[in-house]
């Protein structure tokens, strides 16, 4: 496990299933924030138009994906919960 310190991952990778888990680094928690932050605000601002609160929330809750991925340490694979 030392070998991945350095590794420049934000991420966790999840134990059981697809995607990212919790942030390993503050860059990692930053990034995290400052995405429900915006989701938060345009859902706010959009209040009076309940499909642009429900577009802005899947346009921009996925937008960030690949970065996600990227900064995951191992990548996103389905993980069943055996070690690698």
């Amino acid at each position: 496990m030392a070998e991945n310190q350095n590794d420049g991952a934000w991420f966790a990778p999840k134990r059981f299933g697809y995607g990212s888990g919790f942030p390993i680094v503050w860059q990692g928690w930053a990034v995290l924030a400052g995405h429900i932050a915006v989701i938060c605000l345009g859902m706010f601002l959009l209040r009076a138009h309940p499909l642009a609160v429900v577009v802005w929330g899947l346009l921009i809750g996925l937008l960030p994906s690949p970065l996600y991925a990227a900064k995951t340490r191992g990548g996103w694979k389905w993980r069943s919960g055996n070690h690698e």
